[in-house]
């Protein structure tokens, strides 16, 4: 018989086209369960029934099934790697583009762009950054973060790349944000864009089963150019790159043959 729970995951695929079955069972259902309590539901069937009405309540279920956590120059270590040792490779030609995958609300694919703009002139810079979560790519587009959320972004780079608002927030540069194109994508669903000499995708996959796993190696792989490096989230790890024709470089660095 089946529970109110793989009843909501069906209905919700044939509603917004989202496969939860794609996610961690137990991670996903217990998230959306508190979710649900919390809204003073006993069971799914009460609960869609009332998401469908009500678009906030909508957004606010989207935003907890993208678990929208991000911050700036998150385990800076793997960034300082990233920059040492894959980036002169991968910009010997004097242009990059670039794919940060599942941005969240922005902070990944603006510190990419941080870092790079060290190395090449913003206009050989190409940036994607997209996210399943429209309320996310909102404020990554609006590039406006609370002061308190930039404290990880070294002082000289904050000073040259933010500016403070009325309210004590502050902005990232004009020149920056118009360097990359947010754009809304489905990883599970959506085709993936082609010739990346970089993709960011980091503490994304780890929600995911081993099946949807393997379909996104080889979606990613293929999104690829030629020499191109796929960096992983430091809890990530691909235990059989060559099937994907891939190959490790550095630690949570992935390069196609």
């Amino acid at each position: 018989m089946q529970g109110d729970y793989e009843w909501f995951v069906e209905q919700f695929y044939k509603l917004y086209g989202i496969d939860l079955t794609k996610y961690k069972r137990p991670q996903m259902e217990r998230r959306l369960a508190s979710l649900r309590s919390k809204r003073g539901h006993a069971d799914f069937y009460s609960y869609l029934d009332e998401v469908r009405k009500d678009s906030a309540l909508l957004d606010e279920l989207m935003d907890r099934l993208t678990i929208n956590v991000s911050e700036f120059f998150r385990n800076e270590s793997r960034w300082d790697e990233l920059e040492r040792e894959v980036l002169p490779d991968l910009i010997r030609e004097g242009r990059i583009r670039a794919w940060s995958a599942a941005c969240s609300t922005g902070q990944e694919p603006y510190t990419l762009l941080m870092i790079l703009a060290r190395m090449l002139p913003l206009d050989q810079i190409q940036l994607l950054a997209t996210d399943i979560d429209q309320r996310a790519l909102s404020v990554a587009t609006a590039g406006i973060y609370d002061a308190q959320l930039l404290t990880s972004i070294p002082i000289c780079e904050r000073q040259r790349c933010f500016s403070l608002r009325h309210d004590g927030s502050e902005e990232i540069s004009d020149q920056l944000r118009k360097r990359i194109t947010f754009k809304q994508h489905d990883l599970l669903r959506d085709d993936f864009p082609r010739d990346m000499h970089l993709i960011v995708c980091r503490n994304v996959l780890i929600y995911f089963t081993e099946v949807a796993k393997d379909l996104l190696y080889r979606k990613f792989a293929a999104a690829l150019a030629p020499g191109g490096v796929l960096f992983l989230g430091s809890t990530e790890q691909i235990f059989r790159p060559q099937s994907y024709g891939l190959y490790q470089i550095q630690p949570f660095c992935y390069k196609k043959e």
